[in-house]
């Protein structure tokens, strides 16, 4: 049976509560211990599918289809565990299943409140698969104070007493600022935010507390008497040049024997770091240098896009080069030349995103990738604007355009090469939608199979025929094209299992042109970086050095 461990975070958001939750992750699966990781989020959205990226950043997405919080894509690049449905949760599908259950009669006509209704359904939640791994680690999202968040709070403190005693701990993340007029390092708002956190009948048996400064002894000294935590269980977390050396840092400190000592497992396991040890020389070691431009919407929001920031710096670091991603927004060139903005770079990247806005500056970066003989590399909505350049430019198909842009403007202005995807296979059925179907978790989502066309240059980079990748997306690139594309060089090198659904385009003479359906980025690891961001840094590598 699973032991538990309960991260909160307290003073303001965005400590880093998912980076320490995947980097105690990683630094329990170093020790030999099986780890399963969840974020409970307590806004009232079902899922993060149908909110802004500027709200929350990116929908990461698992193999079996879930959309779900950014930080679930952190826990699974640390650990390299594949995430599933239900280890993301938020406020709005507790209270959906709740309000179901209830007009179904499951409650036998008794009053529903949030204790017990609500809270029990968060329990059973946290318990779902705890006889499958050693530790789960379960994040809570929000700050301790927030109203929404008290169910969630009242559930683990219900769930610790249920359990045998010493299988619970609790984290808890706060924030020491410093004040630079007084050159002091305040404890107070941490001693607050704990208070806030006893009051409702929880204690940290860690605390992790991050500052610009160094923590002296005293000060920490003072945080574990106000705080009631023991001195070597209150954990220092400074700011790192990489995400990727919070493993080793927080090692260092001591979070991974903290927590070990938490629930008193005594001698510990010997910790095995040497896969972080690899991953630190690799990026402190970067013998080259390439650019590449990322052409988007959401640029303001590095966020939107942060997997596949990520996984750039995977593939750098399976080519020992340091990858310097700059971001375009794609309006900038939509009435003008994309040459001024686009020269100089060793690659252009053009990821996905929903909606017209932006596309005919995505359109001009393929158009400039292909004719320059830039490596390309086209996600989602990038492989379907690379498909309506090719066609307009290559294959004269003047007016070709996306049927998701004429949805959107309410009347027919382009011949659609893309389409809206109305039916197709998932798993043993078949799943169907309409134009006009509710937002929220009616694309075509999570993991499906693609065969490669023998010899293609994307199954070189896979060193495989048959593939399997996760999708995102509601319109699909018009089959009854191939023919017309192919002959003008656009290769459709990836298929669905029945032929019906373009996976993967290429261009034909180019060094390196791939375009794809599916979002690769969701399942790089920076040990185990994905075959097509390794192949794009080293196509990229090849250019500046031609430069």
């Amino acid at each position: 049976m699973a032991r538990f461990v309960f991260i909160t975070g307290g003073v303001v958001s965005s400590l880093g509560k998912g980076l320490a939750s995947a980097a105690l992750g990683a630094l329990l699966q170093a020790r030999g211990y099986s780890v399963r990781l969840r974020k409970l989020d307590p806004y009232l959205n079902v899922d993060p599918g149908t909110m802004s990226p500027f709200e929350h950043g990116e929908v990461f997405v698992t193999d079996d289809g879930a959309e779900t919080d950014l930080d679930l894509g952190h826990y699974e690049r640390f650990t390299g565990v594949h995430a599933r449905g239900t280890d993301s949760v938020s406020s709005g599908r507790i209270y959906s299943t709740v309000l179901e259950k209830e007009r179904r009669g499951d409650y036998l006509g008794k009053t529903i409140q949030v204790i017990p209704h609500v809270t029990n359904e968060i329990k059973d939640f946290i318990s779902i698969g705890e006889d499958e791994v050693d530790f789960m680690l379960c994040e809570i999202g929000g700050t301790v104070g927030d109203i929404e968040g008290l169910p969630f709070f009242e559930a683990i403190r219900q769930f610790s007493q249920d359990k045998p005693r010493g299988q619970c701990i609790f984290m808890h993340l706060t924030l020491l600022p410093y004040l630079a007029a007084s050159g002091e390092l305040k404890t107070k708002p941490t001693q607050h935010s704990v208070k806030e956190l006893r009051s409702i009948g929880l204690q940290p048996d860690v605390l992790v507390c991050r500052s610009e400064q160094e923590i002296p002894e005293k000060e920490r000294a003072k945080i574990a008497l106000f705080c009631n935590v023991r001195p070597e269980a209150v954990i220092p977390a400074y700011d790192l040049k990489s995400i990727y050396e919070a493993p080793l840092a927080y090692h260092n400190v001591g979070l991974d024997q903290a927590v070990l000592d938490a629930f008193q497992i005594a001698p510990a396991p010997k910790p095995n770091l040497a896969r972080w040890l690899d991953v630190k020389d690799r990026l402190d070691n970067a013998e080259g240098e390439v650019r590449v431009a990322i052409v988007g919407k959401y640029t303001q929001l590095e966020d939107a896009y942060k997997s596949i920031a990520e996984a750039l710096t995977h593939g750098g670091m399976a080519n020992r080069t340091k990858v310097r991603a700059e971001w375009i927004d794609a309006e900038i060139f939509d009435g003008s030349d994309a040459a001024p903005h686009l020269e100089g770079f060793h690659a252009i990247l053009v990821p996905g995103g929903f909606g017209e806005r932006g596309t005919e500056g995505k359109i001009k970066a393929a158009q400039f990738a292909r004719e320059k003989k830039i490596p390309y590399l086209g996600i989602c909505l990038g492989m379907q604007m690379a498909v309506i350049e090719a066609a307009r430019n290559l294959a004269e198909i003047k007016d070709a355009g996306s049927e998701e842009f004429d949805h959107e403007a309410g009347q027919k202005r382009f011949e659609p090469v893309v389409y809206h995807l109305k039916e197709w296979i998932q798993g043993n059925h078949v799943a169907k939608r309409k134009v006009d179907d509710d937002k929220g978790g009616t694309m075509r989502l999570g993991a499906y199979t693609a065969n490669l066309a023998p010899g293609s240059a994307v199954a070189k980079v896979y060193g495989a025929e048959v593939i399997e990748e996760r999708h995102r997306h509601r319109y699909e690139v018009d089959v009854k094209y191939r023919d017309q594309l192919e002959a003008c060089g656009l290769t459709f090198s990836g298929m669905s299992p029945d032929g019906r659904l373009p996976e993967i385009v290429e261009v034909k003479d180019h060094p390196w042109f791939i375009g794809v359906q599916f979002h690769p980025e969701l399942k790089s690891k920076p040990f185990a970086p994905h075959p097509l961001f390794d192949g794009f840094v080293k196509a990229a590598l090849e250019v500046s050095r031609l430069v």
